[in-house]
């Protein structure tokens, strides 16, 4: 069963750091974007950072300077550094993975289980 499982999130105060992480589990991530997306309730789904199959980075402006994208295809796994907390940043945390070209599985982007992030202030 192709799979994606996010984990990481609990609460924290502003200033605080986490790391979240996204495991496939029914494919490997080689070859593949990846992507961490986030959702506040009442807020649309938005793009957090993406990372390329062989290690480009993108993040938006909100987080840039405090998150950071990384990849262990050896474990399968896409991590997101997040250091910096603001409260804003407070929501559900979802990974995407995507061939060059191809679709976003799971094509609803914050559709899976996700890991919640809340950050205090």
């Amino acid at each position: 069963e192709v799979q994606l499982v996010e984990s990481g999130g609990g609460s924290v105060q502003a200033g605080g750091s986490l790391r979240l992480s996204c495991t496939a589990s029914g494919f490997s991530f080689d070859g593949f974007f990846v992507a961490w997306y986030r959702q506040a309730p009442g807020n649309e789904c938005k793009e957090v950072s993406i990372i390329s199959s062989d290690g480009n980075t993108g993040y938006a402006g909100s987080v840039k300077g405090r998150f950071t994208i990384s990849r262990d295809n050896a474990k399968n796994t896409v991590y997101l550094q997040m250091n910096s907390l603001k409260p804003e940043d407070t929501g559900g945390y979802y990974c995407a993975a995507s061939m060059p070209g191809g679709s976003w599985y799971p094509p609803g982007r914050c559709s899976g289980q996700g890991t919640q992030v809340t950050v205090s202030s």
